[in-house]
This record gives structure tokens, C-alpha cells and sequence, in this order.
């Protein structure tokens, strides 16, 4: 178990959650390109380009230089993108196309940690046209996400907020602050050596089937491993995680920016990156299936 019920006396606490191969097993971006390209919006070629990105980030995770090209691709792709129309396309194909790819072991964490009494944060670089969606499939509390800016309706091909690397961790810090959050106490958990500045923001953090330098970083500052192996479809669990229902989803995907007033970090008033992005995308290790045991220290 993940230990004793929050102490309401104390600081809040939070897990926070990096979402592609940690909570579901591939890029929630790029697996979206088949329903993209049926409503129109790339061609077959970017199908087969997105397919491939997604074959490299799945053999072994990308490295920084990979993300950069990924999203500069991706920027040049949905630019002149009706939000909207993203928007509907999510929300339409999410159960066939997320709910079956969900890691069991993940779900469990974040209902364990609801149960404690901690908040879920989901901290992902993709687009919030696609993280909000998929957040609120999962229970999750917050979500942190790139934001694109938007005019007239469509993507212009520039970011207002890009959640990547150590602007991930910076993001957990300014949401700490304003949620009260004892980040010594909170949890995080990530595949990705880009992420070690989310993962030392906090005091339990955790790699999940890392990728090589994560791995490399985690024996090193003896760093819980987790492995999770197993998707498996929302309905197919424990009546205890309950799914919202297809409007409930639906209306997550469309509110946009309202949702922002629902938790989401944005800090587009604080910078401009000039780019767009809709980016999805050992021994005496103490590696173990699911974790649990490990999360039974006291706070």
C-alpha cells in the first residue's frame, strides 16, 4: 500500500504522473494519427511518418534531439488545425483508442493514491487537446500540458507553453505553491531521462520502465523501478476505478480553456516559445512489477 490516509493537519500531498509510457503504453499524440487522417486533417504520408515516429519512440524512448525534430514535425503538421474538430476526434475514438492501452499497474497507483488522499497530476509534454481528455478518463485531478496558440479557431503554429524537460518540474513547483503541496512528501513517476528535473522535485520519485539513462540515473540515486506490462481496458478492472461517462468525455475534450480554471498549469502570460508542438510524444536495481512494497514507508 501506499501508506496512511493524508494527515489533513499536514501539507497537501500529490502524485504526479508523466503520461506516455508511464500511464499508457505509446504516445497519446501520435496514436491519434490513423482518426486524424479519417477526419481529414493529414494525409497518408504523415500516417506513415507519424507510425514511424512512433515506432522510435516505443524501441527505446527518444532522446532530446528526437523530441526537438518530433515537435518541430508536428508543429509544421497541425498548423491550420481546426480546435474544434481535434477536439471532437478525441473525444469520439478515446475509448477505442486509449482505454485499451492503459497500464493496470498505473490505474492502480493512481487509485491508491486517491485513496490515500493525494491529488493526480498528469505532467505530459503532449497537447491539452489531447491530455484533458484522456485526464479526465483516468480521475485525474490536474493536468498539466503544452497549450498551442489559437486564433481564430485554429492552431498557429507557435506554443504558448511547452511542458518538457525542466519547465515540467517548474510547472510542479508553481503548482505546489499555489495548491499547497509538500513536495517532500509528494510522489512522481516518469520514463524519461528528460524528466529527472520532475522527478527530483519531489521526494518519492519513481522510474517506470525507464529508458536507458533514467535507468542509468535511478541506480545511481537508488530511485525505485517500476515495470508495468499489463494494458488493460478501464472496464475490464475492479468495479472501485469508475470511468466517467462518453459525455463526461466529450465535454472534457471541448471545454478548451475553461478547463484551465479546473486546474490546468498554463503559463502562456509568463513566455512565448516561437515554435508549436502537439507532441504525444541493472543490478542492485530495485526493480519490482508493481512497486507497492516500496511505497510503504511512512511519510
Amino acid at each position: 500500500m501506499l501508506g496512511d490516509v493524508e494527515n489533513h493537519s499536514l501539507p497537501r500531498t500529490a502524485a504526479f504522473f508523466d503520461l506516455d509510457k508511464t500511464v499508457i503504453a505509446k504516445s497519446s499524440t501520435l496514436t491519434f494519427s490513423k482518426s486524424f487522417y479519417q477526419g481529414g486533417l493529414i494525409n497518408r504520408r504523415a500516417v506513415l511518418r507519424t507510425a514511424y515516429a512512433q515506432f522510435v519512440f516505443l524501441a527505446g524512448g527518444a532522446d532530446h534531439d528526437q523530441m526537438e525534430r518530433m515537435r518541430e514535425y508536428l508543429s509544421a503538421l497541425c498548423r491550420g488545425w481546426n480546435v474544434q474538430q481535434v477536439r471532437e476526434i478525441v473525444a469520439e475514438t478515446l475509448h477505442q483508442l486509449i482505454d485499451p492501452i492503459i497500464y493496470d499497474e498505473a490505474a492502480s497507483l493512481i487509485e491508491e493514491h486517491h485513496t490515500a488522499g493525494r491529488d493526480v497530476v498528469i505532467v505530459s509534454t503532449s497537447g491539452a487537446e489531447v491530455v484533458e481528455p484522456i485526464g479526465a478518463l483516468l480521475g485525474a485531478d490536474r493536468v498539466v500540458a503544452t497549450r498551442m496558440v489559437v486564433k481564430e479557431g485554429v492552431f498557429t503554429g507557435e506554443v504558448e507553453y511547452y511542458a518538457y524537460g525542466p519547465t515540467k518540474a517548474e510547472a510542479i513547483r508553481e503548482l505546489a505553491a499555489s495548491e499547497g503541496y509538500d513536495l517532500a512528501r509528494c510522489y512522481a513517476y516518469s520514463d524519461s531521462v528528460t524528466d529527472i528535473p520532475m522527478l527530483e522535485s519531489v521526494g518519492h520519485p519513481h522510474a517506470v520502465n525507464p529508458d536507458r539513462g533514467l535507468r542509468r540515473e535511478a541506480v545511481a540515486r537508488d530511485w525505485p523501478i517500476l515495470s508495468f506490462s499489463r494494458p488493460v481496458r478501464l472496464k475490464q478492472r475492479v468495479s472501485s476505478l469508475s470511468m466517467p461517462s462518453r459525455p463526461a468525455l466529450v465535454a472534457a475534450a471541448a471545454v478548451g480553456a475553461a478547463a484551465a480554471t479546473a486546474g490546468l498549469v498554463w503559463f502562456a502570460s509568463r513566455r512565448r516559445v516561437p515554435t508549436s508542438a502537439l507532441v504525444g510524444f541493472a543490478p542492485k536495481s530495485k526493480e519490482v512489477r508493481l512497486g507497492l512494497p516500496l511505497l510503504s514507508r511512512q511519510e
